[in-house]
Formats: C-alpha cells, structure tokens, sequence
C-alpha cells in the first residue's frame, strides 16, 4: 500500500466520476473538463494505483475487481469529506437544550440575566444560563477550554488579556447611594464633600480594584477614604444602609437597590467618568453559531 501522502487527493473526484460514468467524455463533462484533461487524469490514476482501473469491452469500459471494491469506499470519504468542510448547522435556539456558562458582574447579573432568562422562557424554552465568577486571570483558561462561553459585564479598565476579542457592551453613568435616614448630605455632592465622606467601594475582577473614580480623583490631586472594599454590589448596598458610607456604582444598580432597600440616590460630583461594560470571548469560538447567536442577543 502506498502511502497516502504519495497519491494525489486532487484525483479524487475525478476518479469517482470515472468509475461512475465508465465514460471519459461524460465523466469529463460532469466534472467540467476537457476530454483529453481526463484521459490524462485516468493515465495518472492507472500509474498510481498499478490498476487499469477500466478497461475497454464490447459494451465501452467496465470497470475492474479492484475499481468496483474501491468506487462505495472513494464515495464514502468524499461525503465525509464534504462534510468536514460544510459550515455548521445553524443554531436553532427553539429545538436547543445547551446550557451557556457566563463569568459576568453583578450588573448583568442582576440587571440583565432576569430581562434574558423571560425571553428565553418563550423564544427558547431548552436553553439554560449558568453564572460564573470573573477570575483575576480573566478566564483565559477557562475561555479556552469551554469551560465558560462569555465574559459579560467587565468595566473596560479593568486588564484582560489582549488575546481576548472585546465589545463594547454597555455604557452607565453613576450614582452615589447613601442610608435613607442620612440627612446630612445634601442631593447634589460636591468633589470637596464627596472625598470628605466615608465609601464603600467596589472591587471588580474577583478583587481586583476597580479605581477609575480613584485614579480620576488623583488627577485632581484628590483621594478618598474607604471603610469597606467589597466584590458584591449589594453587600456594599447593605453596608451602605447601615452606615452612614456613600458607595458610588453604576446608576441603574442603585435605582434597583434603593427599591429593595433603605438607601436613596444622590448625584454624584461633577464630571465624574460613567462606566464601560464590555463582553469577551475566545477567538477559538468566534464561528460558533450558538456563540454567536447568543452575542446577537447581548449586541442587539
């Protein structure tokens, strides 16, 4: 047996379209060559195989013994060919049962994931949501693996890594949150007051400090005081409430906690900087139709 790397794949077809038709002209016409472009072909399949593959009878060419066991193997190998190369089917989020696993913040989660979850109940009844916590590694490995699908929710200074493809997600301004009963700050928060105050700030990134308020106070040759440092939005919301700390976070998050909670929205100091949010995924899994499909969703 000849290697494979030996014979020419290029005559694949061509030599399935002779044995078929056992007819030069018309394997030539079917495979829109020239006749005399086939009969070189068939001379080059003869030498490669040491087989006259099909030899001239009363009735035309007939194929030989060897020629009629390979034809169903040759048909065989170039439908799985065919197929290795076919685009993949398109993702029917109806007829699906495939859980999507996000490492997201707690904006999506809380904010986005239940808008998600009541449209998928209708438009996709099989599929299913599972939340994951955003690593300090920024899940490459697990993004790799498909051990995650999708990055949602991550503030855009936060460092990833650049390998990562990123979409801008989601802009929101901010605002401050402070105790229901705290009457002493008034609704309008100047810069000199704001860093006069106690905060709770927020960590983002399994940890990871989120300082873009930090580092827009320290071009202003300002700074500001934590009591606490916490990954969780409404454990900062809780804290909030029960101290007389403000915590500064992304606007609709704190109309959400403010209707759960004792604590009331103030406005925050002037010219503060909103948030970025973005979405990441793993080039690997770019072409992946359910990927994709669920990116549409987040990218409307």
């Amino acid at each position: 047996m000849k290697p494979l790397r030996q014979f020419d794949l290029n005559l694949l077809l061509l030599l399935e379209a002779l044995l078929t038709e056992c007819h030069v002209s018309r394997a030539a016409e079917r495979m829109f060559l020239s006749q005399s472009a086939m009969s070189h072909a068939l001379n080059r399949l003869r030498q490669q195989l040491d087989d006259p593959l099909l030899v001239r009878s009363g009735n035309g060419l007939k194929p030989t013994p060897r020629a009629i066991a390979m034809l169903p193997e040759i048909r065989q190998a170039i439908r799985m060919i065919e197929h290795s190369l076919s685009p993949p089917a398109p993702f029917d989020p109806s007829r699906s049962d495939r859980c999507f696993t996000i490492a997201s913040t707690d904006f999506f989660e809380a904010l986005t994931l239940p808008v998600l979850m009541q449209n998928l109940q209708t438009s996709a009844p099989g599929i299913r949501i599972q939340i994951e916590v955003i690593r300090k590694d920024g899940n490459l490995k697990q993004l790799e693996n498909r051990e995650i699908d999708l990055i949602a929710g991550l503030d855009t200074k936060q460092p990833v890594d650049p390998l990562l493809i990123s979409r801008p997600w989601h802009s929101e301004p901010l605002a401050c949150l402070i105790a229901q009963g705290n009457t002493q700050i008034e609704q309008q928060l100047s810069l000199a007051t704001y860093c006069q105050l106690n905060h709770v700030v927020f960590s983002d990134l399994a940890g990871v400090p989120s300082d873009q308020i930090d580092q827009w106070l320290a071009e202003q040759q300002l700074q500001r005081t934590f009591i606490a440092r916490t990954v969780n939005y409404m454990a900062g919301a809780r804290i909030v409430a029960a101290t007389d700390a403000i915590m500064t976070l992304p606007r609709e998050m704190a109309l959400l906690f403010a209707e759960m909670l004792p604590v009331r929205l103030i406005s925050p100091p002037a010219g503060i900087p909103g948030i970025e949010m973005v979405t990441l995924h793993h080039p690997l899994y770019s072409n992946d139709p359910g990927l994709q499909w669920l990116l549409a969703l987040l990218h409307p």
